[in-house]
């Protein structure tokens, strides 16, 4: 599987997990979900379909951005430095979750919230550099 292929099918699977269990209580509720998504590159094409994908995924669940759901986009354009001031704005921005692609991106994340729920989309060594305690039980929000 190509690695392009494998980014949609993650975020696809990402969003699956993620709203299958809110979609009823968004609904009766009339709650308004913000989903924040940390980048550290710039939005190629491939990343953009995925993210498209990962949209269209939660418009079939039930979310609506503009009514029930707030997709708050942030881009580091490969200057991995200012991935902590755009975790620090996506949290000012009162995510529910922050969807993070790699490594550096979840630990920027989880630098500036130990609450909100965070997503590590292609992280690798998620133990080693901390991200989870373990593979079995992450504990923590990642």
């Amino acid at each position: 599987m190509g690695r392009k292929t494998s980014l949609i099918l993650t975020l696809a699977l990402v969003a699956t997990l993620l709203v299958a269990p809110l979609a009823a209580e968004a609904q009766q509720a009339g709650k308004v979900y913000r989903i924040g998504l940390l980048a550290a590159g710039v939005p190629l094409p491939h990343v953009v379909r995925a993210i498209a994908g990962f949209r269209l995924e939660l418009q079939g669940r039930g979310y609506v951005e503009g009514q029930n759901l707030f997709i708050e986009e942030r881009w580091a354009e490969g200057r991995l430095e200012r991935l902590p001031e755009l975790a620090g704005e996506l949290l000012r921005a009162n995510v529910d979750l922050i969807v993070a692609g790699g490594t550096p991106n979840a630990l920027a994340a989880r630098k500036v919230s130990a609450t909100i729920p965070i997503v590590a989309v292609g992280a690798t060594t998620v133990v080693e550099s901390g991200l989870v305690l373990s593979l079995s039980k992450p504990g923590g929000n990642v």
